[in-house]
């Protein structure tokens, strides 16, 4: 049981951006990939979660033992796999409430008890700081930056994957901010779960306590280790690890 990634490589634009990646995340375990800018970290989230844009033209992505490398996005995320995108989308015309429920319908088969379901949206808003009235919000419509994190872990706590992939969720988030949302990805840390968080920067990890951190390079993962890592890319920086690359 886990998520693997095996031997990837991604292109985009006819570029190779990914080369050779493999990294695999047991529920239960916090996994930290860590990179300057251009690593290919974000190409890495997206392209497992299969955004068009983003090729795998060698390797593997399993879960749980299945294959779902050529996958939809929508059947990746029935197979329990999750992304908080670095940038997400605005879209106009839909509520965060309805975009909730009919997620949560979809991923689970089921229909949702309108009350029961506003009920636990309600619960985990107030979780997350979140004022009631951003249920009726257009999705990230007009949000800040603090507020379309917040939606994101939100969306996280509410559909409940088995694997979830943060990207830079701690981009441009104040040190209030920060806090809230880094409590609820805590929330969501369980046994049953498994948590890649991509990031820039070690201050995330001052609040979700990682089990293994990984530093990412050119599109390779060129160093692991334990939460100690993080903070020697802190003093160091990452021109150290590019020259032992």
């Amino acid at each position: 049981m886990s998520l693997e990634l095996k031997n990837l490589h991604i292109t985009t634009a006819g570029k190779e951006i990914v080369s050779g990646l493999s990294l695999t995340i047991k529920p239960g375990e916090v996994h930290a990939i860590m990179g300057p800018n251009g690593s290919g970290k974000s190409t890495l989230a997206n392209a497992i979660m299969g955004h068009p844009k983003y090729t795998i033209t060698k390797g593997m992505v399993m879960v749980d033992g299945k294959n779902i490398t050529s996958l939809s996005a929508d059947k990746k995320a029935k197979a329990g796999l999750f992304l908080s995108p670095q940038h997400p989308p605005e879209i106009p015309g839909v509520t965060m409430a309805n975009f909730l429920r009919v997620a949560t319908a979809a991923m689970t088969g089921k229909k949702n008890k309108i009350l029961e379901f506003r009920k636990d949206l309600a619960e985990k808003m107030k979780n997350l700081q979140m004022d009631q009235t951003f249920a009726t919000r257009y999705l990230n419509t007009g949000f800040s930056g603090g507020e379309k994190k917040r939606a994101e872990i939100l969306q996280l706590a509410i559909l409940n994957p088995k694997y979830a992939v943060l990207d830079e969720t701690d981009s441009g988030l104040d040190v209030d901010a920060l806090k809230i949302v880094s409590a609820g990805i805590n929330q969501y840390k369980s046994k049953e779960h498994g948590l890649l968080i991509i990031t820039h920067y070690n201050r995330i990890l001052e609040y979700i306590e990682p089990d293994y951190v990984h530093v990412m390079y050119q599109g390779k993962i060129v160093q692991c280790g334990s939460k100690a890592l993080a903070k020697e890319i802190e003093k160091k920086g990452y021109a150290h690890f590019a020259l032992k690359s």
